[in-house]
């Protein structure tokens, strides 16, 4: 028996006569307008266990969906299970809402189901992943290249608070890869100009800002509320010290650095998983002199890089706050822009890391500049 498809002009005289209507999309779809008076339950509920919603199996019943596929493979499972009277609205509420028919929205958070409605379709996302995001605190050191992009994606994401740390101004050679700001704000600081950026592609989220640079004094301060931190610093001072920090909190630390057409990522987490994730100490025991590694300012950075960093930053840190995938923890990440090539190093704890091994208290904060300066 094949199924019957409708217009929703002749799905809404049906309905009127007393035919039910089931709207077979997902609860985020449902709430962003369904056909007024329409039953609305998942295909998948549906399908699973059709007598429960449908126990007259010659009773007659229309399914419409978002554009008319999934209506029609639902009507074809209810046939398959022996209901006789089945239809799919063709054009699916799409149509039905084109054509003006009665629509009713729901009452609630519309923007949440509508600005994250490509996250609520994945399984592995959801609406209870979404509302983790929502929930989640994440600290960003550095609104500068790699705090740009990541700080972008994360507040388009929906992570919920978003706390940014950096003691600089926008100047006009920032432009040319720190995409969160404008020749309009060239002067202003840099939180401050994030701020604006990222509170105009989602003002549903909270950014805090800090305009200060980052020390022994200030740093537990900025990351003991927060889920994750993302090191966006261009210093190895800071490097270490939020490394250090992490350890004692107990707080995963997703890293990333660029150096002209070269970069990487990885995560740290150490502080959770002591003896079993590595931390930035284990990969560098000690800081490489400044000739061996200048700043953007001094060696250059194909303004893309930070992007593509970042964003494999922002990637982590959702990754983290959602518990899903795997974890860069254990793995450094390399980008080579030039040849367009990844490859993976593979990471261990140190066994004698001053700070991380297993069973050591903090051996507290140390000079990081004269540290790295004795280098």
């Amino acid at each position: 028996m094949s199924v019957e498809t409708i217009t929703p002009a002749e799905a809404l005289q049906r309905q009127q006569r007393g035919v039910l209507l089931v709207d077979v999309r997902e609860s985020h779809e449902h709430a962003t307008g369904h056909a007024t008076d329409a039953l609305c339950t998942a295909r998948g509920i549906v399908e699973a266990d059709p007598q429960a919603l449908l126990p007259d199996r010659m009773a007659e019943v229309i399914l419409i969906c978002q554009a008319g596929s999934r209506s029609m493979r639902c009507a074809e499972v209810l046939v398959a299970a022996g209901y006789r009277r089945v239809a799919s609205v063709e054009g699916g509420t799409a149509r039905w809402m084109a054509e003006g028919l009665p629509v009713t929205v729901p009452e609630g958070d519309l923007d949440f189901y509508d600005r994250y409605s490509r996250h609520l379709r994945l399984p592995e996302v959801g609406e209870a992943g979404q509302r983790k995001l929502q929930a989640a605190r994440v600290a960003v050191v550095g609104a500068g290249g790699l705090g740009s992009p990541a700080a972008f994606y994360l507040a388009a994401a929906g992570v919920g608070h978003l706390r940014l740390a950096d003691d600089d101004v926008v100047d006009r050679s920032n432009l040319q890869r720190q995409i969160l700001h404008t020749e309009a704000r060239v002067g202003v600081p840099k939180v401050e100009s994030a701020r604006v950026a990222l509170t105009a592609l989602n003002p549903s989220i909270s950014v805090e800002v800090l305009p200060e640079r980052i020390t022994s004094g200030n740093v537990e301060a900025l990351i003991a509320d927060a889920d994750v931190v993302l090191d966006g610093g261009d210093n190895f001072p800071v490097r270490y010290l939020l490394n250090d920090a992490c350890i004692k909190l107990g707080k995963p630390l997703v890293y990333g650095a660029v150096h002209r057409f070269e970069g990487q990522v990885s995560v740290f987490d150490a502080g959770r998983q002591r003896g079993v994730a590595p931390c930035y100490r284990c990969l560098f025991p000690e800081p490489p002199p400044p000739e061996a590694a200048p700043n953007c300012a001094e060696a250059g950075v194909l303004g893309v890089l930070p992007g593509v960093i970042g964003m494999l930053q922002a990637t982590e840190v959702l990754k983290l706050l959602l518990g899903i995938g795997e974890p860069l923890a254990g793995r450094l990440l390399h980008f080579d822009a030039l040849a367009m090539r990844f490859r993976e190093t593979r990471l261990t704890p140190d066994p004698d890391c001053p700070v991380c091994r297993p069973g050591l208290p903090f051996p507290g904060y140390i000079d990081y500049q004269a540290f790295c300066s004795a280098h």
